[in-house]
């Protein structure tokens, strides 16, 4: 008891005594904080306005990137998950929405992107994955019909013809295909212009005139289409297939036509005038023994 009753007197003696010290350092902390702003905030201002105009920058620049602070710095903060963590937080945030869609909508960034659609190099690029892809898919088809008309070969004859350089019966029908979309949008196409100029003039009179002229424009642009001096069409450019004579060149006109005919009498009665290619040896079908021609793969042949 007698310990703590000293204890307590020493407290009190020990708080009279710093009392004054304590009552100075409130009575002159307002003048010292009006001294700093009026001497010491201008001349720190004045120093750092020196340090800033003369090399100081520049030096503190090069110091970092030669020790790759930043570096170190944005390693330390991705290790730690603190970058990421910054990174979602911004991104998740109102206000980057907000910025972005108006960013988006603003007729700058709606001017640019169609200045870099419409650009030649875009064009150009866009232009080559088109074609990229179509040959892609053309050469995946071509790969698949050729193995098929060795399969469809084999089932009619004992033995195919592996890797023979004469096109087979798929390969064939694909190209007919393609030929009869072609032959088809073209005459949709004349007859839509020859529509037109009949309604402009008034209708053409009688209906056995009008069915005859379109029977007839349509003969005449499958046999204007089918007739190649270069001996392709555009279904056979896609196999990547020719039609050659007897000596390997292209046909002539007078053959092609003969060919032509021959084609149109052998796809009437049901396709029928193509069996001959599956028993073949150089898988012709009529159309080509009747005009002394062959189709063989552009790759083999």
């Amino acid at each position: 008891m007698a310990e703590d009753g000293r204890r307590s007197r020493f407290g009190v003696a020990g708080r009279l005594a710093l009392f004054p010290a304590r009552a100075a350092a409130r009575a002159t902390r307002r003048p010292l904080e009006a001294a700093a702003d009026d001497h010491l905030v201008p001349e720190l201002s004045r120093l750092a306005d020196r340090a800033f105009a003369s090399e100081l920058p520049e030096e503190l620049a090069r110091s970092i990137a030669e020790h790759h602070v930043l570096e170190r710095v944005a390693l330390e903060l991705a290790e730690n998950g603190a970058l990421d963590s910054a990174v979602e937080k911004v991104l998740a945030s109102p206000q980057t929405k907000e910025t972005v869609d108006r960013l988006v909508r603003s007729d700058e960034v709606r001017m640019a992107i169609k200045e870099v659609v419409a650009s030649p190099e875009v064009r150009s690029a866009l232009a080559e994955q088109s074609v990229g892809l179509a040959e892609e898919m053309a050469a995946e088809i071509r790969g698949r019909t050729v193995v098929l008309d060795d399969r469809i070969e084999a089932r009619f004859r004992r033995r195919s013809q592996r890797g023979s350089s004469f096109a087979g019966v798929a390969t064939r029908g694909v190209v007919l295909v393609i030929d009869a979309l072609a032959i088809a949008v073209v005459f949709a196409l004349v007859a839509g212009v020859l529509g037109l100029i009949s309604y402009l003039v008034g209708g053409l009179r009688p209906t056995w005139l009008v069915g005859a002229l379109l029977g007839s424009g349509w003969v005449l642009v499958a046999g204007s289409y089918l007739v190649s001096v270069t001996g392709r069409t555009p279904g056979m450019y896609v196999m990547n297939v020719r039609v050659r004579d007897k000596a390997g060149k292209p046909p002539s006109i007078a053959r092609a036509l003969v060919r032509v005919v021959a084609t149109w009498i052998s796809i009437v009665p049901f396709f029928l005038g193509y069996l001959t290619v599956l028993f073949d040896a150089r898988r012709r079908g009529l159309p080509d023994l009747i005009a002394g021609t062959e189709v063989v793969y552009m790759d083999r042949a």
